[in-house]
């Protein structure tokens, strides 16, 4: 029976964070989780039980998630129609954090005595930001409802634009953005709602190589910082914002145009690579 392979990569759909998933979950205790699949595969896994992945960015396990929208993209390579969504009850047993890459007992965790391994969000361990646990024994894990996957809300998504080369555009549409580790608004995937912003970027490029990448966000909350020295500057995601928004004419950039910080790449859709307008000197 095949089950699925959760990679370390995720989808550039926008997802939100259950906020549940932040609790740290407590040794044997028995949680709601929930693992992405295929129909087919789902009901494979209802009459034989899981079978676990033989590696992965935990190792050895079943890979599942307190949150719902982690599970309802997977597997990424098949088309979402065709997806669904267990919904499970897991004895966790006893729990280590992994937060982080390289992590000495990354794979290992379970020699050390550990049932479950848990990814916790925003840790910088996978680029959604979402939890991730992996459980050892599947016999842990009971199935107890087929869901369809969790729809994607369209509420305060706004077309927005970044610049970037055609050689890295051709990136982003296949793996997704990649936040910068730091900027004037910290890390993030830095856009704009303005064109011509867009256009002038990467700066050091000639601009016959450019192309600005025309997008789909969902914002999330959105925190406007309107100063430099702003006192959430680069804290402002630690503070529970998604979005940092640099208005137009605030003195914050040169241009005067207005700006935007994108902490969670999985709220970010290519909808199409379009030349640049012309570019601003200023």
């Amino acid at each position: 029976m095949a089950t699925d392979v959760w990679a370390e990569f995720d989808s550039i759909i926008y997802t939100p964070t259950n906020l549940q998933s932040f609790t740290e979950p407590k040794d044997n205790n028995v949680y709601v989780m929930f693992h992405g699949t295929t129909r087919e595969n789902a009901q494979l896994i209802k009459r034989n039980g899981f079978r676990p992945s033989q590696d992965g960015m935990l190792g050895k396990g079943v890979y599942v998630s307190r949150d719902i929208q982690k599970a309802s993209r997977y597997p990424i390579e098949v088309e979402p129609s065709k997806r669904v969504v267990l919904k499970l009850n897991v004895n966790v047993g006893k729990v280590v954090k992994i937060d982080r890459q390289g992590h000495p007992w990354q794979k290992s965790w379970h020699s050390h005595g550990y049932d479950t391994a848990w990814v916790p969000p925003n840790c910088g361990m996978v680029p959604s930001g979402l939890e991730e646990d992996c459980i050892w024994d599947p016999s842990r894990i009971r199935v107890i409802e087929v869901m369809a996957p969790s729809s994607v809300p369209e509420n305060n998504i706004y077309v927005m634009f970044h610049g970037t080369t055609r050689e890295n555009a051709q990136l982003i549409k296949r793996n997704g953005f990649r936040p910068s580790q730091d900027g004037m608004l910290g890390k993030g995937v830095y856009v704009s709602r303005d064109i011509q912003k867009a256009s002038r970027y990467p700066i050091e490029v000639d601009p016959s190589q450019r192309v600005v990448l025309k997008l789909n966000v969902n914002v999330g909350k959105v925190v406007k910082i309107d100063r430099q020295g702003h006192p959430l500057q680069k804290s402002w995601h630690s503070h529970g914002y998604d979005t940092a928004w640099v208005p137009p004419n605030c003195g914050m950039v040169p241009s005067g145009l207005e700006e935007d910080c994108i902490w969670d790449p999985s709220r970010i859709r290519v909808i199409e690579v379009m030349a640049p307008t012309f570019t601003l000197r200023n």
